[in-house]
């Protein structure tokens, strides 16, 4: 009787406000069938601030959902998807995101510290400011994201790609990127300190004042590459190749060169 009353009064509403509420009910019973296990999918689902530590998401459909704030730590969410979701300010340390498809997903600001990544297709993806300390991200997907003033020290990003993404300001103290392309990026300014960078192609790169300092460059192509005012104090350039590279103003101090001999 009672839900036949409230039919009753949904139907009496305006069209547009009872198919609004009619949404909001499906979308309500969505986020309870997917907390209790029951379904994977929860597309545009409001999760914002919620406590999911350590839960199981795997291949579950979150496209567009919102998870601002939301605790995913140790979560996870192998093989999902997470296109154009909002994790912004998310905490996901230690969360699996192997082969996630968050493609445009906003994780600015998110803690990503440690989590697995692998083969992640983060294309286009808003990363600015994320805390991505010592997360594995070997052929992970990157291309035109947005990794502006990232931490991304101890990261790995073998594979990785990066065409078209934003660095600036990024962390990337001790990362691996041995044999990665950053051809004609703007590197400048960017701590790359001790990192491993094993044949890597810097050719055209902008690394002006840039702090390599203790990088692996062995074998690196740097043909063209920008080095002004750059701090290559004590790093390895055996068989790397210079050619037409500026470096007016570089630090070059104990710094191993191309032809195998360390300056004084």
């Amino acid at each position: 009787m009672l839900l036949q009353v409230a039919r009753g009064r949904i139907a009496a509403l305006p069209i547009g406000v009872a198919l609004a509420l009619s949404t909001a009910s499906v979308r309500a019973a969505d986020v309870d069938a997917f907390l209790a296990g029951t379904s994977r999918n929860c597309v545009e689902c409001d999760l914002g601030g919620r406590d999911l530590k350590d839960r199981d998401f795997k291949r579950a459909k979150l496209d567009r959902a919102i998870l601002r704030n939301a605790d995913l730590a140790g979560a996870s969410l192998f093989r999902a998807t997470l296109v154009r979701a909002n994790l912004a300010g998310a905490t996901l340390k230690d969360a699996n995101l192997n082969l996630v498809d968050a493609k445009w997903a906003d994780l600015g600001g998110a803690d990503l510290s440690e989590a697995l990544l692998y083969e992640a297709d983060l294309a286009s993806a808003n990363l600015a400011q994320a805390n991505l300390t010592g997360a594995r991200l070997g052929r992970a997907r990157l291309n035109q994201a947005n990794l502006e003033g990232a931490k991304l020290g101890r990261t790995d990003l073998r594979g990785a790609r990066l065409a078209g993404a934003k660095l600036k300001g990024a962390d990337l103290r001790a990362a691996r990127l041995d044999s990665q392309n950053l051809r004609g990026m703007d590197l400048s300014g960017i701590d790359f300190s001790m990192a491993d960078m094993v044949e890597v192609d810097l050719t055209g790169a902008d690394l002006r004042k840039a702090i390599l300092a203790g990088v692996n460059l062995f074998g690196a192509k740097l043909n063209g590459a920008d080095l002004t005012g750059a701090n290559l104090e004590g790093a390895n350039l055996e068989n790397a190749i210079l050619t037409d590279a500026k470096i007016d103003g570089a630090n070059f101090e104990a710094a191993i060169m191309p032809n195998g001999k360390r300056t004084e």
